[in-house]
């Protein structure tokens, strides 16, 4: 696998959580009842759109194509906060708690490709940009106080 196979490797697999966090931020969106936090996830869906679409372009700046769509794992996630949103008394706590799970999760993702060497310094620059975004929504998320 050539420096270009591995770069883009790397930045395939961001693509794909991104787009299925964009997914898992619009099915919460749809389900909220708190309009605060059916506005929220909405814009981290539209976040998590427009951090595809970077991603895309980079992967094909490294002469690459860029995986069309989610994980697997993503599926998973969704089917879990489907059922542990519908057992739950508080369905928009439900879905709060599963979005700071998953933006921690996600913070820790960019951080450990950052880590990689091989990243050129644009490419690291975009990831950091894309990284401190995700730590902010996690920041609000964190801060966000639901109406009982």
């Amino acid at each position: 696998m050539n420096y270009s196979e591995k770069v883009a490797g790397e930045l395939n697999t961001l693509l794909k959580k991104n787009k299925d966090a964009e997914k898992g931020y619009q099915y919460a969106a749809e389900n909220a009842q708190d309009p605060q936090l059916k506005a929220f996830f909405s814009e981290r869906a539209q976040e998590r759109y427009d951090f595809g679409h970077e991603l895309e372009t980079e992967i094909r700046d490294f002469g690459e194509n860029p995986e069309k769509s989610g994980s697997l794992a993503g599926d998973a996630h969704r089917t879990w906060m489907n059922l542990k949103s519908s057992l739950s008394s508080n369905k928009d706590e439900a879905a709060l708690e599963e979005a700071v799970r998953g933006e921690q999760v996600a913070a820790d993702e960019y951080e450990e490709v950052l880590k990689n060497p091989e990243i050129p310094p644009t490419t690291a620059n975009l990831l950091l940009k894309q990284k401190n975004g995700i730590v902010a929504a996690l920041n609000k998320l964190k801060g966000i106080k639901l109406l009982a």
